[in-house]
C-alpha cells in the first residue's frame, strides 16, 4: 500500500506543475493553427491523401490565414531479392517539401522537408501485390502529412497572436 502512495503524490504534483507552467493544448479552442491553414498539394492520389490527412489533423479553413504548399515525391526500390533474382519486398521512400506562407502578405513563414518510408511484400498474387503497393503509398502520404502537422504544431505558439 505504501508503495503506491509516493507515485500518486508525484503524479499529482506533476499535473499541478504542468498546469502552472503556461502549457496549453495545441488542439485547444482558439489556440494553435486549427482551421487557419489552406492546403495546396499535388494533383495526384498521394497529394489527395496528404491533403485529407492534413485537414483531419489541422482542420479545414473557411478563411485561411496561412497557405501550406506541399510537394511530394515517392520512389520504389527493391528491398529483398531471392537467389533467382525475384524481388519479394519493396520499400517505398518519400519526401515532402513544404512551405508555409501568410495568405495576406505572401511572406514565407517557414519551410521544411520531411522524409519517410514504408514497405510491402510482393510474394502474393498480382492483385495482392498491387493492393499492397497502393496501401504502402497511401500509408507513406499519411506518415509524411503527420510529420508536417507535428512540425507546424510545434511552430504554432510563435505564429498565433
Amino acid at each position: 500500500m505504501s508503495s503506491n502512495l509516493p507515485s500518486r503524490r508525484f503524479a499529482l504534483l506533476g499535473l499541478l506543475a504542468l498546469g502552472g507552467c503556461g502549457f496549453a493544448p495545441v488542439y485547444g479552442n482558439g489556440t494553435g493553427l486549427r482551421d487557419m491553414i489552406a492546403f495546396e498539394t499535388d494533383d495526384s492520389v498521394a497529394g489527395y491523401r496528404m491533403r485529407v490527412q492534413l485537414e483531419q489533423r489541422l482542420g479545414q479553413a473557411s478563411a485561411a490565414r496561412y497557405v501550406l504548399q506541399v510537394t511530394q515525391t515517392q520512389e520504389r526500390r527493391s528491398a529483398a531479392i531471392t537467389d533467382d533474382g525475384d524481388t519479394t519486398r519493396y520499400n517505398v521512400t518519400g519526401t515532402a517539401k513544404w512551405t508555409l506562407t501568410d495568405s495576406t502578405t505572401g511572406q514565407r513563414i517557414e519551410t521544411g522537408e520531411v522524409d519517410a518510408f514504408t514497405s510491402y511484400s510482393a510474394t502474393g498474387s498480382t492483385t495482392a501485390t498491387q493492393a499492397a503497393a497502393t496501401d504502402a503509398t497511401a500509408r507513406l502520404s499519411v506518415i509524411l502529412a503527420d510529420m508536417i502537422a507535428d512540425r507546424l504544431l510545434i511552430l504554432s505558439p510563435s505564429l498565433t497572436p
